[in-house]
């Protein structure tokens, strides 16, 4: 009798365990994630759906050069430029966390998985992305009255992207962000907008880049432009090194989305790359 009332009580567990392998054996394609949309974690500017794996540490060099448009007596750029050094960890295969620096900004991030695309169904996948960026061009000499909050710019955006097929993803990215200080008393402190950004594989190692990012809610007489990068990804022995031409030549998402000044009708844009190593 007690053997009886013992399998009672573990009938419906074994029952589950069994229905729960069999589904797994049966159906693995449902539930088969979509890998790889992206090579890089940016896509130019830009931040891509990819995220670092738990325990992987990005050593990354952002560089931009000066501006083209400044010919010889700039050397075409190579006098005036803006180098980031930025550290990304992977907290869990979920969650990044990143801190960078740069000549313009420091900059403190996450990315964090929400949904990932699934074979034959969920359509996209879905990250969030936040950062506190603090500005280090603002000077005191400028601005008497500065104060350090001032300084201070908070990003949210969520990155959505699709791979259509092994050459072709693309990625939309509505964006959110404050600025505690903005020069322009006509412009908003919380200003919008939407990024869009693809990469295309046309060779084994060779990917073509390119990002946008368009400003939704930006004063109508702003001297800032919004930002278009095009490049390459070259893929060497599991790293990818990334070169592109961008009219930002800021690189911290508070300055690409609120402070670009390049304009690609007048040669006004900046040569750079993406450098990362994986430890």
């Amino acid at each position: 009798m007690k053997n009886f009332i013992l399998l009672l009580f573990l009938f419906p567990l074994l029952t589950f365990s069994q229905t729960d392998l069999l589904s797994g054996v049966e159906t693995p394609s449902a539930k088969e994630k979509v890998t790889s949309a992206f090579k890089a974690l940016k896509i130019v500017n830009l931040e891509s759906t990819k995220l670092a794996a738990k325990g992987d540490l990005y050593f990354v060099v952002a560089h931009r050069f000066g501006s083209i448009k400044d010919g010889f007596e700039g050397f075409y750029g190579l006098d005036n430029a803006n180098t980031q050094i930025k550290f990304i960890y992977g907290v869990t295969n979920g969650l990044n966390v990143s801190a960078a620096r740069s000549e313009f900004a420091y900059d403190f991030a996450t990315k964090y998985m929400l949904f990932p695309q699934i074979k034959d169904g969920f359509p996209v996948t879905i990250a969030g992305f936040n950062s506190l960026s603090i500005n280090n061009t603002l000077k005191e000499s400028l601005y008497p009255k500065l104060q350090f909050k001032d300084r201070l710019t908070y990003v949210a955006q969520l990155l959505i992207s699709r791979k259509f097929s092994e050459k072709l993803s693309l990625e939309i990215v509505p964006s959110f962000f404050h600025q505690n200080f903005v020069d322009d008393v006509d412009q908003s402190n919380s200003q919008y907008a939407i990024g869009f950004g693809g990469r295309y594989k046309f060779a084994k190692r060779w990917s073509l880049n390119m990002d946008y990012a368009a400003h939704l809610n930006r004063a109508s007489n702003s001297l800032y432009k919004n930002p278009l990068s095009i490049g390459f990804d070259l893929e060497t022995g599991g790293h990818v090194f990334q070169m592109h031409f961008t009219s930002s030549q800021a690189i911290d998402e508070a300055g690409y989305l609120g402070r670009t000044t390049g304009d690609w009708t007048k040669g006004d844009i900046f040569f750079g790359f993406n450098l990362a190593r994986v430890f």
